[in-house]
């Protein structure tokens, strides 16, 4: 039986990313739930659940004060630019991006999500982070082939039904309207 693919293709290999991402996921969530387990032994079972709970409503305050912040940039960029003003650029780690990555940490239960919510609503680590984050992404952007991107837009794929793949350009000419007539049939 025949798919439609190619069977000489050499196999892909997987990204060290795609290999380790669900084993680092897997250890996080066994550690988390170990410290857990020695705050339990240590404080109660009370204890466990005044740390999941405060952490839970402080990360909901965090969001919900970053995102009124975002809402509050983006009316007054909406006003600079209806003024004619030119919207200041913010620096890197200075969005509300981190702020609610760090919301997102402290909602989620554990100890260690929580430290690193907390530690990321520091000024200076949340700096620290942005400018890493910004410079990963203009060495990324620079090292894509020039309009790689962009030829995306300009070349429609079509798909025939035995999985190849046809380039081609989409070519529109202006010819005179129709007489607003019935329609011919599709098909004879």
């Amino acid at each position: 039986m025949t798919t439609g693919v190619p069977t000489s293709t050499a196999p892909r290999r997987r990204s060290p990313a795609r290999t380790f991402l669900p084993l680092a996921v897997a250890a996080w969530l066994i550690l988390e739930i170990w410290l857990l387990s020695l705050l339990a032994g240590v404080g109660g079972g009370l204890a466990v659940a005044l740390v999941i709970a405060g952490g839970l409503l402080l990360g909901v305050v965090v969001i919900k004060r970053a995102g009124r912040r975002a809402f509050q940039n983006l009316t007054q960029t909406f006003q600079q630019a209806q003024a004619g003003e030119r919207p200041t650029p913010q620096q890197p780690g200075s969005g509300n991006g981190l702020i609610m990555l760090g919301g997102l940490l402290l909602i989620l239960p554990g100890l260690i999500s929580d430290v690193a919510g907390l530690l990321l609503l520091l000024p200076p680590v949340r700096a620290w982070i942005g400018r890493r984050a910004a410079g990963s992404l203009e060495r990324k952007m620079a090292a894509a082939p020039a309009g790689s991107f962009g030829d995306a837009f300009q070349q429609a794929r079509i798909h025939q039904p035995d999985g190849m793949v046809v380039q081609g350009e989409v070519i529109r000419e202006d010819a005179a309207p129709r007489e607003s007539g019935p329609r011919p049939p599709l098909a004879p």
